[in-house]
């Protein structure tokens, strides 16, 4: 005689669970659907398919998307997944895998993160929580230890050599994580100890590890769920990269990459076009082209002949900056970058001059001698982008060459494509920034310094620096940081932690320059 069909256990929602009743100090939960408001993981498979691949295998993924539905529904969950880590992985390389993971998925994860279920979690941190999930450990690792302080136990993937040095993925998996695989792994984890306090997950596919915590709580299935703040959270994202603004459900995945032959046509419209424009009337076609161009403040005026020029200090949001300014001001100014490529000189509708870095003095005489011969010059201290708001250490050494010091605030609008980027290629980051349906800009000419705040009223360039940067963060409502350009390439590739410097921002706020 069969035996009979085990009943599936029941636990109750976490909304009846209650930290007052005693203390727990363990967890595990579940990730996709539990500690994240979407159950679905596919966007982040996207985005590695994408940032590590490239758009066709990103398109291919897509296509399949309706096939993995289908099997994941009707057919067996760890064959969808095998299925999805397959076409998503297959052939890449390890290490451009760990840098998606490291730069581009976290913030997409944290701006998904539950605020119910991460404050049960986060409760329980009095010695050791568990993440144990079906997505792959190389994907989720980074987000689940930096932002949720969490051990990470995910599906391994398979790696081998490849002709030419280096690891790259097979697209072949050891085992997925669901089910009796993730009871299995709970158990191991904590082995020769007690088992988890509290258990969290929101599937059927997680009964099976939840039942062995002493306590357990399902999730209930809710998109629309209160999303945790970013403070709340134990990192806060201010350096990531990739190229889309959006997290790519499949809907926005679709459109993403659809409109790009379409968006890259009417960046070439907007680029060609206004380069024939008078510099004054730009700003009506960016209108025309579908380019959003607010101007706010005083701005400053044309230079008289024989009298100097002003330095507009700005935060620097895109490669575009200068050139909005420039638009904005309604002629022509000159900009100083550290890497002006021969392509860009040739697009820029401005003059651009390039700074050797090395050779601070050299640097310097060469905007004073911009600014003395009655050029306008468009100058960016923080050194590089930033997509948070946040503004980098300003340098100081815009200070000393002028009293005729204009603070500029500038913020960009990108609905769909980032114009920036750290580790892609820098020469088509304002093609992307056009490419986006309605991108825009709002420009903000802040007052010129007063004498007396200036170095030649008797301060310090370091107060002068850090003054302009207060004024804009002002304006802009950003926080100050104390993180300079290096700490957003050394973060990016993983060498720093100065995840913990942006956490302790807020303190170090008054240290910027």
């Amino acid at each position: 005689m069969a035996p009979a069909a085990r009943s599936p256990p029941r636990f109750p929602p976490v909304t009846t669970y209650d930290a007052s009743l005693r203390q727990r100090r363990t967890a595990a939960a579940d990730l996709d659907g539990t500690l994240l408001a979407s159950s679905s993981a596919f966007p982040y498979y996207f985005l590695v398919a994408l940032e590590a691949g490239s758009p066709l295998r990103a398109f291919l993924l897509l296509l399949t998307s309706p096939l993995l539905l289908f099997l994941y529904t009707l057919i067996s969950e760890p064959a969808a997944i095998s299925l999805l880590v397959f076409l998503t992985f297959a052939g890449l390389d390890v290490r451009d895998v760990e840098s998606v993971a490291r730069a581009v998925l976290p913030r997409h994860y944290a701006a998904g993160v539950r605020a119910d279920t991460w404050e049960v979690f986060r409760g329980c941190g009095g010695e050791r929580r568990v993440v144990v999930t079906a997505s792959p450990a190389v994907m989720v690792g980074h987000f689940v230890r930096e932002f949720l302080g969490a051990e990470v136990a995910g599906t391994e993937l398979r790696t081998c050599g490849w002709f030419g040095g280096g690891r790259r993925f097979t697209g072949l998996i050891e085992e997925v994580l669901v089910g009796e695989r993730k009871r299995e792994t709970v158990e191991k984890l904590f082995a020769g100890g007690d088992l988890p306090d509290v258990g969290l997950g929101d599937r059927e596919s997680d009964h099976d590890f939840m039942a062995i915590c002493k306590e357990a709580y399902m999730v209930p299935t809710d998109k629309r769920a209160p999303r945790a703040a970013p403070d709340a959270l134990l990192s806060r994202a201010i350096f990531h990269d990739g190229r889309l603004v959006r997290r790519p459900d499949a809907p926005q995945a679709f459109f993403a990459l659809a409109y790009l032959p379409v968006g890259f046509g009417l960046a070439l419209l907007r680029v060609f076009l206004n380069l024939f424009v008078p510099a004054h009337l730009v700003r009506y076609t960016y209108r025309l082209t579908g380019i959003r161009l607010a101007i706010r403040g005083t701005p400053p005026p044309t230079p008289r002949h024989g009298t100097p020029g002003s330095l507009l200090v700005c935060n620097h949001r895109t490669a575009l900056d200068p050139i909005i300014v420039s638009v904005a001001l309604g002629r022509p100014v000159t900009c100083v970058t550290y890497s002006v490529s021969r392509v860009s000189t040739w697009l820029s509708p401005i003059p651009a001059v390039a700074l050797s870095r090395t050779d601070r003095a050299a640097d310097a005489a060469r905007i004073a001698a911009l600014l003395d011969s009655g050029r306008d010059v468009v100058l960016c201290p923080e050194g590089t982008t930033c997509r948070e708001p946040f503004l980098l250490r300003f340098s100081a050494l815009f200070a000393e060459l002028t009293d005729r010091i204009v603070p500029v605030a500038v913020e960009a609008a990108q609905g769909t494509y980032y114009g920036s980027t750290a580790s892609g290629w820098k020469m088509l980051d304002p093609w992307f920034f056009y490419m986006n349906p309605q991108p825009g800009y709002t420009v903000t000419f802040l007052p010129a310094l007063r004498p007396e705040e200036t170095c030649g009223g008797g301060r310090s360039a370091v107060d002068v620096a850090n003054h302009v940067q207060a004024v804009i963060a002002k304006e802009l409502g950003y926080e100050c940081t104390s993180l300079s350009r290096k700490d957003k390439y050394m973060k990016l590739a993983g060498n720093d932690g100065t995840v913990a410097a942006g956490a302790e921002s807020k303190e170090n706020g008054k240290k910027f320059a």
